[in-house]
């Protein structure tokens, strides 16, 4: 796994602009197909109206393109809405071996959420969502998802505030219902001004791990779920982005 998401289209496109348009190859109109699966996502139509610059600058996004089949979707943030964010990312969320498509989405009066969607026969819709942070220019960056817990059922794991309230937050799909079931406070995987988040998932051989840095980015932490409970292991000391590709990939200290 790579030690952090870039704000792009791939993590192997890093030498891309970031203010390039995350283009799609191809558009069709029209609706999605029995079969499609979700093949690709992108960010597309730039803009500043948001002006948070969490990540490196002014700009923002304004539309979720989606690849299936031959064809690509697009769905639009609303009035005063953007998508903050390094890369859409498409994750199993439903557990049906296909993807969904979770993505950061931030409001001018009311800060960030996390946003899943999935395609049926009408195109793009929102699945499920966690609540806004409340308050403008307050961001959340995702670490994963998985079963953490080894309870059959999907958790996505992010940190709320990275730079401010440094909370883990984990939350589960179960059944159609999407809810918070853990908190670890004291963690952080982005830091302002930086166009990727840091950290990940990773499999030691013992089950997934969240691998972050402590709130003031001096170790590298694993972070495990267990019966509700969040406990942290420190891993290493935090010496530059080199620290998350040794703890994600296992390698001792």
């Amino acid at each position: 796994m790579s030690g952090g998401a870039r704000r792009h289209l791939s993590r192997l496109s890093r030498a891309l602009a970031r203010r390039a348009l995350l283009a799609v190859c191809l558009w069709h109109a029209g609706t999605a197909g029995a079969g499609e699966r979700i093949t690709a996502a992108g960010y597309a139509g730039p803009t500043s109206e948001y002006p948070h610059g969490v990540l490196g600058d002014a700009v923002e996004w304004k539309t979720l393109r989606v690849t299936a089949g031959n064809r690509v979707f697009e769905i639009t943030a609303g009035d005063g809405r953007v998508f903050e964010d390094v890369a859409p990312r498409l994750w199993d969320i439903t557990g049906d071996g296909e993807p969904e498509v979770v993505a950061v989405e931030s409001d001018a009066r009311l800060g960030a959420r996390l946003v899943i969607y999935t395609l049926d026969q009408d195109g793009l819709r929102e699945l499920a969502a966690t609540p806004n942070i409340g308050t403008r220019f307050r961001w959340l960056a995702p670490v994963g998802a998985a079963d953490l817990d080894g309870d059959g059922h999907t958790e996505i794991a992010w940190v709320d505030r990275p730079h401010l309230a440094k909370t883990l937050r984990i939350w589960r799909w179960k059944t159609g219902s999407f809810e918070q079931i853990a908190r670890y406070p004291g963690v952080s995987n982005h830091r302002i001004g930086e166009d990727f988040i840091s950290g990940g998932l990773r499999d030691c051989g013992a089950g997934p791990e969240m691998v972050l840095a402590d709130a003031p980015w001096r170790g590298i932490l694993a972070l495990r779920l267990e019966d509700g409970v969040v406990s942290a292991t420190p891993v290493a000391p935090f010496e530059g982005p080199e620290s998350f590709e040794a703890a994600l990939s296992c390698t001792p200290a």
